[in-house]
């Protein structure tokens, strides 16, 4: 129904964000709401899915149309529903489930939250070979573009991802344990939180 909504992020929470738009606070679930925190009081795209069925109505939003359509061919799978799908969009790229998918790595896909032998094997039988589209997408190769670029400061989006954890409860001991590990990688904020909480999670 809504392929996109633009506005202000007016509030981020555990694990969705709220984005006013005309008057309305929409609440939209996503894989890493904290990912949005640079993007509060600007004007800013989230890519949205709703999701229906009898007892739910639900708004998903996404930082890049990529996730998105990520986001929709996993529901496609047996056995995975939305939560399920926001679960592996938040500790991985889509380009890394891609690869696994395509190379048949189920050790790769049962490190995320809540992916079995048994799911990661539907996974790889129901999209191995379909995710070509998703990659050949204008906007997803205008994506990849962006995230290529060097980064000039580095550090700076380091901090980010670090400040962005700590409003979510990870406390300084914490992070201070994995900061070293990613302070040799030239990475995005996305990218630094994402792997961020790889490293916490293990």
């Amino acid at each position: 129904m809504y392929e996109y909504i633009k506005g202000k992020i007016e509030q981020i929470g555990p694990e969705y964000i709220v984005l006013e738009n005309n008057g309305i606070g929409y609440q939209i679930l996503t894989p890493n709401p904290f990912v949005f925190s640079k993007n509060q009081d600007v004007e800013t795209v989230v890519y949205t899915y709703q999701h229906v069925r009898e007892d739910l109505i639900a708004l998903y939003g996404f930082a890049t149309f990529e996730e998105k359509i990520m986001f929709k061919k996993l529901l496609n799978v047996s056995g995975i529903g939305p939560k399920g799908a926001l679960a592996v969009l938040a500790y991985g790229e889509p380009a890394q489930v891609i690869r696994a998918i395509e190379n048949e790595d189920e050790k790769f896909l049962v490190k995320f939250p809540g992916v079995g032998k048994k799911t990661a094997r539907q996974m790889i039988l129901d999209l191995k070979g379909k995710l070509n589209d998703v990659v050949a997408l204008p906007e997803v190769a205008a994506t990849v573009q962006r995230e290529e670029l060097i980064l000039d400061e580095p550090e700076d989006e380091l901090k980010e991802a670090l400040l962005a954890l700590a409003s979510l409860g990870y406390s300084e001991r914490e992070l201070k344990k994995i900061e070293p590990k990613l302070r040799d990688k030239n990475l995005t904020t996305d990218q630094y939180i994402k792997q961020a909480l790889q490293l916490l999670m293990t």
